[in-house]
């Protein structure tokens, strides 16, 4: 039996929110802890509960989402799954600058949600290949960007981490990545961990922005 996924949900519409946790708590392998109506109750609860993730809102009040997924990824209390309206605006791009593990549509239906905290619980932090995709694309296309990283940086990757990061620039999982390259899923995602720690990066989104920018 798979372990159950501990869900901390920041929204600050209760409607959206109580919808929400119908759908999470409608599944055996997810337990909503706790519920949070803007940023800073977020922040609080994920210290005090320790969720596995938290499904957060970007604009919120009090604290925004982005200010709270930074705080909840630098303290390494939870991976964030963010949920946005998708207009690609700053909000978008500061809560991946933040370490957000994945991006999820408001108006994604039940089964994909569900299959999405599932997905960046595993530690697969690029879900949707239509969402992650645009978003990737959008992020690297944009100008005056600094770096995540100097290009130097990437000298310290071994010739296997810069396949896998090539693989992530192109949103693969870590299942496809593992077939491309012929090796088992567990040693992918050694892999993926290692080179975020080299490169200093929060998280495979981020990790495949560089991809992207670097032309990985």
């Amino acid at each position: 039996m798979s372990r159950v996924v501990r869900v901390l949900v920041a929204e600050d519409q209760s409607a959206v929110r109580a919808g929400l946790v119908l759908i999470l708590r409608s599944a055996p392998d997810i337990e909503v802890v706790g519920e949070a109506g803007d940023g800073e109750q977020a922040v609080a609860l994920a210290r005090e509960l320790r969720p596995d993730l938290v499904l957060m809102d970007i604009q919120m009040p009090r604290l925004d989402g982005v200010s709270a997924t930074r705080k909840v990824v630098e303290e390494r209390l939870a991976d964030v799954l963010v949920l946005t309206t998708f207009d690609l605006d700053e909000y978008v791009f500061g809560a991946l600058r933040a370490g957000a593990a994945g991006f999820l549509l408001k108006n994604t239906d039940a089964k994909d949600l569900l299959a999405a905290v599932r997905t960046v619980a595993r530690g697969e932090g690029l879900i949707a290949p239509a969402v992650t995709r645009r978003l990737i694309a959008e992020f690297a296309a944009r100008p005056a960007r600094k770096p995540a990283a100097d290009p130097a940086v990437l000298e310290s990757l071994t010739r296997r981490e810069r396949e896998v990061l090539s693989c992530l620039g192109e949103g693969m999982s870590n299942a496809d990545i593992a077939v491309r390259l012929e090796m088992a899923e567990a040693t992918v995602k050694t892999h993926v961990s290692r080179l975020l720690g080299k490169l200093e990066l929060r998280s495979r989104v981020q990790a495949a922005v560089l991809a992207q920018e670097l032309g990985i």
